[in-house]
């Protein structure tokens, strides 16, 4: 039987894009995608990163958003802002080639940091990175007892 738990995105990781916009997939995080016979991810914006997906999670996701009502706001712009940037981005070599507008728009330079979400990873600029892991971790305590009360 299957452990789900082996097939999730986990951990955190400081990468360099190359020249081209190239980026490296930790080893942990391509034995995930060759378990689920997957050869490439699916990347899109959110907020002030980059978010990559392998394909049937992703699929998951678009099979949602095609049945939200047309002409509801939240709606359009969910599908506005986050699914009209997904790319499926072939892994070629161990790497990706991040697309150059979706480096732009999350303010990707040289140094990167893969941070694993379980069935996603985001991609951050390491200086954004740290800023919000600082935040993270300071906003943590306030948030335990919201975690303890959904049983976490």
């Amino acid at each position: 039987m299957k452990n789900a738990a082996e097939e999730l995105f986990e951990g955190r990781s400081k990468h360099t894009l190359d020249e081209k916009g190239r980026l490296a997939i930790p080893a942990r995080f391509k034995e995930i995608l060759e378990k689920r016979g997957d050869s490439s991810l699916v990347v899109t914006n959110l907020s002030d990163c980059l978010v990559a997906f392998a394909r049937d999670d992703w699929r998951r996701i678009k099979d949602k958003a095609v049945n939200l009502p047309l002409f509801d706001s939240a709606s359009n712009i969910y599908i506005r802002y986050f699914i009209s940037g997904a790319i499926e981005c072939t892994l070629k070599q161990g790497r990706i080639l991040v697309p150059s507008d979706l480096r732009e728009l999350a303010g990707l330079k040289r140094e990167v940091v893969l941070v694993g979400h379980l069935t996603r990873f985001e991609i951050w600029d390491k200086a954004k990175w740290e800023e919000e892991f600082e935040r993270a971790k300071r906003t943590f305590p306030e948030i335990s007892q919201t975690l303890s009360d959904l049983g976490i």
